[in-house]
């Protein structure tokens, strides 16, 4: 058994012995395909760092939209990046979108640069990002001027009006409330849109807002130092001599505002204006294009009666002309008097008069300064007096009126006093109510009571005389005509045709002819024979007058 453990068989023949070969290699080929895979992997890790670009983060304050892997980031539609990753901020406020650009994107790193998502939008420059209906959201993207790097970027919620290199340049606007404008608010030359409102904040005091608005190229060398930029939101109605009259830029200022501009009337500067000069945004048209207003002064009014209707803002004249409008309106107490006058303050501009000015000017002299005191003393003494009228008889509201009363009392100016004090009349509806009121105390003064009682004493005595009618005079009355009733009958007996009246009455006038006819003929024989009154009738006098015979008639008239 011990022959066998030692390899040799019962037989006692040896066991062929194996023979194991040896590799030259120390390592096997299977070792390669790893090894590949690994040279494969490195090579393309060093590839995507050597072609990727830079990576930036956008902070947004929703993901709406924005998909990772998914989400492409363009600049002029043309694919520069994509999201890669989305999470919130520690806050949990915003949302912040990792992107990793391409390589030849390396500008889009840069200070300035802005992101913002594309979406559908509907604002005020019209209908935007319907393209991605079909395509989904991505993030556009804007460069900036500067070189300096920057990773870490806050995104915009709205796209930006205008983007980086666009031809053009930008103005600045000063008003005191935006009113209807917003980012993308078109701006009208002629009525033709040559540029947007890009952004407004309000002004640091919190007084008014600043607007920034920029005027594509070339149309933009329209902006000068004398131009007048107007709000043209809306429609402006007017009612003059001339009718009614309605004025907008176009559709789109009536439902998102506008501005418009224009060079101001008269001889001006045509020079371009430089980039992010400074203008003031009027109210409308009307104002923009008037003169220059010049220094404003402060006047102040008491009215002793209510002044119910007028607000501030609302219109100064003199002599029909505006020349300021109301900026307070107080009530005050008079101890004296224990009333409740109102005061109203009032700025005025005394250059909206015009030539009258400037001559008023040249005849005063002196300083200027003390010119619109001297020329509110002159027109004082003459009669003029401020009044509240009614400006409109629909809604009551009311203006001041500054005119000639030739009834108005003297009363003393002060031309020194701070502010002035230009004194005051009552108002037409005054004395319409003072009218209204003596017309109402002499109607009280009327003694209705005694004229009522007068009045009933006549009108049962006129009742107790038509009683005396109907009982006495009546039956009288009813007597006496019957009376006529039978005159008039026999007169129309005696006046008939056949009655023997009528007959004699022809009988007569008969009678009266043949006489008519004898007195003519003998006074014709007179005529030619004179002597006939000495010696009487000669032989060739006229026979006498002889009565025709007529036919009688019966009485039924038949002959």
């Amino acid at each position: 058994m011990s022959d066998t453990q030692e390899g040799k068989t019962p037989e006692g023949e040896d066991l062929p012995h194996p023979e194991v070969r040896r590799s030259k290699m120390g390592v096997s080929l299977i070792w390669l395909v790893p090894i590949i895979a690994a040279l494969v992997g490195i090579s393309l890790l060093v590839n995507h760092y050597i072609s990727a670009g830079p990576q930036v983060t956008v902070t947004f304050l929703t993901g709406e939209g924005i998909e990772t892997g998914k989400t492409q980031v363009k600049y002029k539609n043309v694919v520069i990046g994509k999201v890669t990753a989305m999470r919130l901020s520690k806050d949990r406020t915003h949302v912040r979108v990792v992107v990793d650009l391409e390589k030849n994107a390396s500008e889009f790193a840069t200070k300035g640069t802005r992101y913002w998502v594309v979406r559908p939008r509907i604002g005020a420059g019209g209908v935007s990002g319907f393209d991605t209906l079909l395509s989904g959201a991505f993030i556009g993207a804007d460069t900036g001027t500067s070189d300096e790097d920057q990773s870490d970027f806050t995104g915009l919620e709205t796209p930006p009006a205008v983007t980086h290199g666009a031809p053009g340049r930008r103005f600045q606007l000063h008003t005191a409330d935006l009113g209807s404008l917003d980012i993308g608010s078109p701006v009208y030359f002629r009525r033709i849109q040559v540029g947007r409102i890009v952004s407004y904040e309000l002004d640091k005091d919190g007084k008014g807002v600043s607007l920034q608005l920029f005027i594509d190229g070339p149309n933009d060398r329209f902006v000068t130092k004398d131009s007048r930029f107007w709000n043209a939101s809306g429609v402006d109605v007017s009612l003059g001599a001339d009718g009614l009259k309605l004025n907008t830029q176009s559709l789109a200022t009536v439902v998102a505002g506008g501005v418009a501009f224009q060079d101001s009337l008269g001889p001006h500067d045509e020079t371009p204006a430089p980039e992010m000069s400074e203008y003031t945004l009027f109210a409308d048209q009307a104002t923009a294009l008037a003169p220059p207003d010049g220094q404003p002064r402060y006047i102040r009014m008491r009215f002793e009666h209510s002044l119910r209707g007028l607000n501030v803002d609302a219109p100064v004249e003199l002599l029909g002309v505006k020349v300021g409008k109301v900026v307070s309106v107080n009530l005050d107490y008079d101890p004296a008097s224990k009333t409740f006058p109102v005061v109203v303050g009032a700025l005025v501009y005394p250059q909206r008069l015009g030539k009258a000015h400037d001559k008023l000017a040249e005849v005063l002299g002196g300083d200027k300064e003390t010119l619109f005191p001297r020329i509110m003393k002159g027109l004082v003494e003459k009669g003029v007096r401020a009044q509240a009228r009614s400006g409109n008889l629909l809604t009551g509201q009311l203006y001041i009126a500054m005119d000639f009363d030739p009834k108005a009392p003297k009363v003393a100016f002060d031309p020194n006093a701070k502010p002035l004090q230009i004194p005051t009349i009552a108002g037409d509806f005054d004395h319409l109510q003072e009218q209204l009121s003596s017309i109402v105390d002499k109607v009280q003064k009327i003694p209705f009571d005694s004229i009522g009682q007068n009045l009933d004493g006549s009108l049962k005595e006129l009742k107790g005389t038509l009683h005396s009618v109907n009982t006495d005079l009546l039956p009288e009355a009813k007597k006496t005509l019957q009376g006529v009733n039978r005159t008039v009958g026999t007169a129309n007996d005696a006046l008939s045709e056949n009655s023997p009246l009528q007959q004699n009455i022809g009988n007569t006038l008969e009678e009266l002819q043949r006489t008519v006819r004898s007195v003519r003929a003998f006074t014709d024989y007179l005529g030619r024979h004179p002597e006939a009154l000495l010696r009487g009738r000669g032989a060739d006098a006229p026979p006498p007058a002889v009565a025709p015979t007529t036919p009688k008639q019966g009485k039924e008239g038949q002959p």
